[in-house]
């Protein structure tokens, strides 16, 4: 059966779950089932968009601003490492001068708002995830359900990891290069809040969203497309496919911090591999 077939028919696949009947929707009563489970993320994420709006003062300064600050908890745990281990002064920074300036009327308000929408949706992923898994569960068999068993859970736990490291790693390793680096002594940098908002959003959220690639690896793996031979004999390619990915995310010029990036999404490809291997010996025992 080509894999276009084997995707059509999981896609038109519906169970009772109750009497475990099995039945098929047409493409349009998917549609609509689909709408229903996106309107609700969608008020969900707008309640937290609007808890974001009202508590501005604490986003910014404390979330947004963070990695801003000397006394981020980044930069404290890089100057206790140098002084720990002799490390010099080069390690640890004790003051971060750039200015952050605004150049459109309103470029203050267009901040809060999307950065507000930005903050919601990160909060609203996890029930976005629930109402996603609400519409394809339905058209798992039991067997599958239970292989699938904590995709919620464990999709949430990932997506916050790839977040907090994101935003307490690689946005701080790139902060403190980018503005450090000098072409010149009379040019000042004046970075505007969008390009700063912009650059933590991009490292944060894109490394969330990197840090999926298991639950990528479990769904691929669950329709027939990915195998655990494939993966490892793409290893190279792989390898080489996330050292450009860390040296794209951390723009400077040091090995050692594009390692810190590289060595996390080697180890969720290896763990990636055992969810294929995982994945593959139970559709064995199934069929056998």
């Amino acid at each position: 059966m080509s894999e276009s077939n084997k995707l059509r028919k999981w896609f038109l696949r519906s169970k009772n779950q109750d009497s475990g009947d099995h039945g098929e929707m047409s493409f349009f009563a998917h549609l609509d089932v689909l709408r229903k489970h996106l309107i609700r993320s969608a008020l969900v994420i707008a309640l937290t968009t609007i808890w974001a709006f009202c508590y501005y003062d604490f986003v910014f300064d404390k979330i947004i601003l963070g990695p801003k600050k000397a006394d981020f908890p980044t930069y404290r745990i890089m100057c206790w490492i140098s002084d720990r281990f002799n490390l010099g002064t080069s390690y640890c920074l004790k003051e971060i001068s750039f200015k952050i300036i605004n150049t459109e009327m309103a470029g203050q308000f267009n901040l809060q708002l999307n950065s507000s929408v930005i903050v919601g949706i990160i909060l609203g992923f996890p029930y976005l995830l629930f109402e996603l898994w609400l519409f394809i569960k339905p058209a798992l068999h039991l067997r599958e359900r239970k292989a699938a068993r904590g995709f919620v859970f464990y999709a949430t736990l990932l997506f916050l990891l790839g977040i907090l490291f994101g935003y307490y790693i690689i946005a701080p390793y790139s902060i403190r290069f980018l503005v450090g680096f000098h072409v010149s002594e009379v040019i000042e940098n004046q970075i505007t809040i969008d390009s700063y908002l912009s650059s933590i959003v991009t490292l944060t959220l894109g490394t969330g969203i990197i840090f999926e690639m298991p639950i990528v690896v479990l769904i691929l793996s669950g329709l027939g497309l990915l195998t655990p031979k494939l993966m490892r004999s793409s290893r190279r390619y792989a390898v080489v496919i996330m050292l450009i990915i860390a040296a794209v995310v951390t723009p400077t010029p040091d090995i050692q911090t594009m390692l810190i990036v590289f060595l996390p999404l080697m180890i969720l490809y290896e763990i990636s591999i055992m969810v294929a291997v995982r994945v593959e010996r139970k559709n064995m025992q199934a069929q056998g």
